[in-house]
Order: C-alpha cells, then structure tokens, then sequence
C-alpha cells in the first residue's frame, strides 16, 4: 500500500504531453468474459463469490479519495459498451455500471493492471497524447469535487497562493477507487466524448495508471453527478440484458439515453425511493432504491423484515437495482426463508450439497434421469402492487451435464453484511428484461421481453 500511494503522489508528473439534436442517444450491451478458461463450475463459483465480494463493497462503500449504444454481454458476469472518448476518437470498452457513479478507463501504454485475466490485457487503453481534446482536471474545477466531495476547493487547492487562485494551474488530487473485489487509481481529464448524435466536450473521465482485479473500464450509470447519465443531462436510461451464455458470443441489445422526456409504453412501474445520504457514505447517494414488499416462492410469501423495507438514518437497510452485481443478494434473514421455501415444495429431487460446497450456491438439486423438471414459481412484489414475475432461466441454473440445478441468488451471515441495502437486484435476474430508470419523475418500469 505505501508503495502504492507513492505512486499516487507522483502521478501528475506522468502526463508532460497534456496542459491543465437528437433526444436519445442509443449504445450497444454485451455481456463482458474477462477468462475463457474456466470451466462451468469454476464460473459459476467465480460469479457466485464476485456477487457476494461486490454485495460486501456495495453495502460498505468506501468514499474514494478520489443516443444508441450497443450492449454486449460477458461470461464474467457483466455487460459492457463501447464509447469513443478524445479528438481523434479512440473507441474504449468500458463495464456498464448502475452501482457507482464514476466514469474511468485504463490510460496510457504504461497502464498496470495486477491480478487481471491475460484476455482482459488486449483491451485498449486510452493515450492522451493523440487526443488533441485531452486535458487534466484542474483542482479549481467543480468537476473536481464530484471526486472529493468531501473536500472543498480551498482545500483541494491548499498549494496555490490565495491572491493568485483564479490563475491556479495545479491538477485535481489523484483519486483511489476501492470496489469490491479490485481498485483503480489515476488523475482526473476533462475530455470530448463522441457520441453517435452528439459530442460532449469537458467530460469529466478517470485516467487510471494502476489497477487490481478490473478487467476493463468502468462507466458509472447511478444517481451521482459525475455518472454518464447525469453528465449527459439525461431524463430517462433504459436497457434490455441479453441472457447470460457464460461465452462471448457477440451478440448485443440496446442501452438508451433520453435527453428528452417521453413517457413508455406497456411498462410495470414502481417508484424509486430516495437515495440516503449518509456522512463517509456518499455512495449509498448514487444506488437506484426501489420498495421490494415481498417474495413469493410458489405458494409461500416471503415477507421483507420492516427494518429492510427502506434505508434508515444510516443508510442500512432497502433494495436497489445493480446492474453490476450478477446473482442477486438477499440478506441472511431474507434469503434463508426463501431457501427453505424451495426446499419445502421441490419434491423428489435430492439436495447435492458438494455442488453447494463447490459452487457457493444453495440450493443445488440433483436432477439427473428427470427430462421434465418441475419447480415454484418466483415473484418479486414491488411498492404501489408492481409484480415481476420471473423466468425459470433467471433464479435457477444447470450446472455440470444437466444434472444438477441450482439457485443464482447468494447471501452470507457475515455480520458486518447487515450494514448498506438488504437486497441488491442482480442482472442474472433482469436477463430478458427491458427495464427503464424514469430520472425525470422517478419511477422504475419493467417488462418481460425477449432482448435481442
């Protein structure tokens, strides 16, 4: 870490070569693979273990210090898009993300990444010095407290003599992401992104020069002011996930951005709730709350304890959406009753509890010799009545050769779990899914669709 942070104190000097329509805009999803090498039950053990690692970031963030567009998805357990940044354009992969709020991408040819799968090391990294757009954030800008927000410009800027700050030429403090399962760490550029309609210049990006365990850039989709939607001054996002092959077969669906607003059609909607804002938590400020009532499992209803149904005064507590997380995660004492609601009707099917032990998913059933497998169905009851209800293929996976099903929802009875949202909504679940994040009147619509 010392180490680390050195590198950090120095990273202003590696930059020499750079000085201090249309309504919607539509981008490609896909799924994103980052190790093609693992079997099945070493992915389904990775996506099981990364939900739960990014359940634990998600719930006790740390504050960092620091149009149409295709949708492609990856066997890792995430979607990513594509979008050009700098003049001229240079097309960066980036990991779409509706659990944080910062938009960065490996920088520079001496960019690091340790802990990253080799495939992940043919992804493109962004070089300023061919972008004649390119330019780092200085520490006068107010972009540069969407990075700090805990600290004031003065503070920011604490090197600059008071009577000359207006003529202020130092860069914004580097900044330090810690995620779940990885980090990042770079400077702060304002930079021109080239949408398909429309050009946004002054956009403010991470230029990272150091990571752990990101395969790729990530684009912060949340509530914050430095994420793309609300850089892009977008009154509604929408997206439909393409199922989950565990490959990368390159198929895409669709991410939308409205600029201006126009109300959809044929959607089930439900509010999103306020997001807390919490002191040391600013993260918890950038999640999509929703009102999750209850869970039914067949004929058992799973009620959501009051203390989960919303976020308190600490910000523990409610149910967001996350695009980034791939299993859903249920609190311990949410997930355990609908555990035992399965175990209850599955009838004639053994439990595999090494498959469980293996795979960090319970519960697994053998299934093997059955050509017609029979299970209860899922519903998701949402504030105001909404229902979702959910496709065999998004709760319940077959693992091995298609004799063993297990369910994709993961929890832990780690105590310090019971901080941040309760339930976190995966894409595993929203597979099939368009969804829509009204961000105009704060709604969050729904419909069950083939997404292609």
């Amino acid at each position: 870490m010392a180490s680390f942070l050195l590198f950090l104190s120095i990273i202003s000097f590696l930059f020499p070569f750079i000085s201090s329509s249309n309504s919607s805009t539509t981008i490609p999803l896909s799924f994103l693979n980052t190790n093609t090498n693992q079997d099945f039950y070493q992915k389904l053990t990775h996506l099981a273990s990364f939900s739960l690692a990014r359940a634990h970031h998600i719930k006790n963030p740390q504050d960092s210090s620091i149009s149409n567009i295709p949708l492609y998805p990856h066997s890792y357990g995430g979607y990513s898009i594509t979008l050009p940044f700098g003049t001229p354009p240079q097309k960066i992969p980036f990991v779409m993300d509706t659990g944080s709020s910062f938009v960065w991408f490996p920088c520079t040819k001496k960019y690091q990444c340790s802990k990253c799968p080799v495939s992940s090391q043919k992804n493109p990294t962004f070089i300023p010095r061919l972008s004649s757009s390119a330019r780092v954030l200085g520490c006068l800008n107010p972009k540069c407290s969407w990075i700090h927000p805990k600290n004031s410009p003065k503070s920011l800027c604490h090197d600059c003599e008071s009577r000359n700050r207006t003529n202020c030429k130092h860069a914004c403090p580097p900044y330090m992401i810690l995620y779940g399962s990885g980090s990042t760490a770079g400077i702060g550029l304002v930079e021109t992104l080239n949408l398909p309609n429309k050009k946004i210049p002054n956009f403010l990006v991470g230029c990272s020069l150091l990571s752990s365990q990101q395969p790729a850039g990530i684009a912060g989709f949340g509530r914050g002011m430095s994420s793309l939607p609300s850089q892009l001054g977008a009154k509604k996002l929408s997206y439909c996930l393409v199922s989950h092959m565990f490959n990368d077969i390159p198929k895409s669906s669709m991410l939308v951005l409205d600029t201006v607003y126009e109300k959809s059609k044929n959607l089930i909607r439900t509010p999103l709730l306020k997001s807390p804002f919490v002191a040391g938590r600013n993260a918890l400020a950038g999640y999509y709350y929703v009102g999750l009532r209850k869970i039914t499992v067949g004929e058992q209803i799973v009620k959501v304890p009051y203390q989960y149904l919303a976020p308190n005064s600490k910000g523990n507590g409610g149910t967001i959406v996350d695009s980034g997380t791939t299993f859903t995660f249920l609190n311990h004492d949410i997930f355990v009753p609908v555990m035992n609601a399965f175990v209850n009707q599955v009838k004639g099917f053994s439990r595999t509890e090494k498959i469980e032990r293996l795979t960090n998913l319970r519960p697994c059933f053998n299934v093997s010799g059955h050509k017609i497998v029979s299970l209860p169905e899922m519903k998701f009851h949402f504030q105001g009545g909404s229902e979702m209800v959910l496709p065999l293929a998004n709760y319940f996976s077959i693992v091995g050769e298609n004799d063993v099903i297990c369910l994709t929802m993961v929890s832990d009875s780690r105590l310090e779990l019971s901080t941040g949202p309760s339930i976190i909504l995966g894409n595993f679940q929203m597979q099939n899914f368009f969804v829509e994040f009204d961000l105009k009147n704060d709604m969050f619509g729904f419909r069950h669709q083939v997404c292609k």
